[in-house]
């Protein structure tokens, strides 16, 4: 895509082209943010798409000097948090959930997939076990790769309250693993590994 300055200048003007090429760009990460709160396919394309129409109809309002990315994962972490905690069915996404995880590339042995399916299973519970706010900053940063400028951006917070949240988020992970999965608490005292592969 060229200059996103450019870009989001066009898209604030009206032309449609310069806002689906946005879209086209970032509607990968606006889903994948979305369904590791929700948890669920479905909805988490639900939130994208939403999160996409209210972008679009808030492009006035965004700095155009300032990257889209954060921004827009901003909208989608609020819209996907709304939607959580309207779902009724979150047994049901737990169960599909576990299912999805169980699927495997192709380039591991079943042994390993299956493994490494249960880590990511248990680690999904542990990380379910803490508060919403310890949840989406850990989903955001490590799930979902987010730099903490882009966490501190998608959650309307400075960098350093990000970091320091970060750090009290992975000791109350830590304490869960600890208590409910201490075969998954690493030996020495360093912070739980966050691996996320499924």
């Amino acid at each position: 895509m060229q200059d996103e300055h450019a870009v989001i200048l066009r898209a604030r003007q009206g032309d449609p082209e310069a806002f689906a090429a946005l879209v086209r760009k970032y509607e990968e990460a606006a889903f994948r943010a979305a369904y590791l709160i929700v948890r669920d396919e479905a909805e988490a394309q639900d939130v994208a798409q939403e999160a996409f129409v209210r972008a679009y109809r808030s492009l006035g309002r965004l700095d155009a000097s300032q990257p889209f990315r954060p921004w827009l994962l901003r909208i989608v972490t609020n819209l996907a948090l709304n939607s959580r905690r309207g779902s009724r069915r979150r047994d049901a996404m737990t169960e599909r959930y576990k299912r999805d995880i169980g699927q495997d590339s192709g380039t591991r042995s079943p042994e390993a997939a299956a493994e490494a399916g249960e880590y990511a299973q248990r680690v999904w519970q542990a990380v379910g076990a803490l508060r919403p706010r310890d949840q989406t900053l850990l989903y955001l940063r490590y799930f979902l790769d987010a730099s903490e400028e882009e966490t501190a951006a998608a959650i309307g917070r400075p960098v350093g309250t990000v970091k320091s949240r970060l750090h009290r988020a992975l000791r109350r992970l830590r304490g869960v693993i600890e208590e409910r999965y201490p075969d998954l608490a690493p030996s020495s005292g360093a912070q739980p590994e966050v691996r996320t592969e499924a």
